[in-house]
């Protein structure tokens, strides 16, 4: 998967493509908030809850943490 700029829910459909986009953007941001090294780095990052695209850094570092979709 080629890393650049996603949404919240274009990368959850990457991670979860069989379920609704809600549900996959709820299980992506449980992941994301369960993996404290991640969710810190990416705080590190700028990140916030309320963002809706993640930076190429981000999504890096994601798929970094949690593999790739």
């Amino acid at each position: 998967m080629e890393i650049k700029c996603y949404s919240k829910g274009e990368l959850a459909q990457a991670y979860a493509p069989e379920i609704t986009p809600h549900a996959a953007v709820n299980r992506l941001m449980s992941w994301i908030k369960l993996n404290r090294p991640l969710y810190a780095a990416l705080q590190e990052c700028g990140y916030t809850d309320n963002r809706r695209i993640f930076t190429a850094r981000q999504v890096a570092l994601i798929m970094e943490y949690l593999g790739e979709p």
